[in-house]
């Protein structure tokens, strides 16, 4: 089994990172392979709303030159992801937030994200990295997603790199929730061939203004 994580951070080696990096040992001490990828720092355009991926070819964006088609697809290939960004004005990186919505606006049509575990994980100084758990984990509950449990929030808190290290109940509570995301896609490959998936119904979209 393998994970995807994705650095939404433009520091590589900031707190995200180090975040991740917790995340990813834990994992790997449990005996699933972990591939941590910098987004942060791509030139990524925002979804334009354009619908190109709901015909294109395995569900593709239109944009194809700015990784996040070939990130994207990897994603979907991966058993389980993990998502971590940093706190800016108590949301989501910009750059990691274009790329989300193109890679779960376009990947949602093709279905390879329903049922998939996800944690997802926010670096912040001091306060809105609440927010920022939350509208990543909002990416999850829309695509069907399944979210793995901790003690808190998946929260670390620090401005100078390596400071997150000092946050003993943060790091506790990502071990704990990156050991949980190894027993949920544990559990998952052990049902996989006696325990149907839940049943999938054609969406039902009403809009609220006639």
């Amino acid at each position: 089994m393998n994970v995807i994580a994705l650095n939404g951070s433009p520091r590589r080696d900031g707190n995200t990172s180090i975040a991740l990096n917790i995340m990813a040992e834990e994992l790997q001490r449990e005996g699933i392979a972990t591939e941590i990828i910098h987004v942060g720092g791509l030139a990524v355009r925002g979804c334009t709303a354009c619908n190109f991926c709901a015909a294109s070819e395995n569900n593709l964006c239109f944009f194809k030159d700015d990784g996040v088609n070939d990130i994207g697809l990897r994603m979907r290939a991966a058993d389980g992801l993990i998502i971590g960004s940093p706190t800016y004005y108590g949301s989501i990186a910009g750059t990691l937030k274009c790329f989300l919505d193109r890679v779960f606006y376009s990947g949602g049509r093709s279905g390879a994200f329903r049922n998939k575990p996800a944690a997802a994980v926010a670096a912040v100084r001091r306060a809105g990295g609440v927010d920022v758990f939350n509208q990543l984990n909002n990416y999850f509950n829309l695509l069907e997603m399944v979210i793995p449990p901790s003690q808190y929030w998946a929260v670390a808190y620090g401005r100078d790199k390596g400071e997150v290290t000092g946050d003993a109940e943060g790091i506790q509570t990502l071990r704990r929730n990156a050991n949980a995301l190894a027993w949920l896609l544990k559990v998952l490959d052990a049902a996989k061939d006696t325990v149907p998936l839940p049943r999938v119904e054609q969406k039902i979209a009403t809009n609220f203004i006639r």
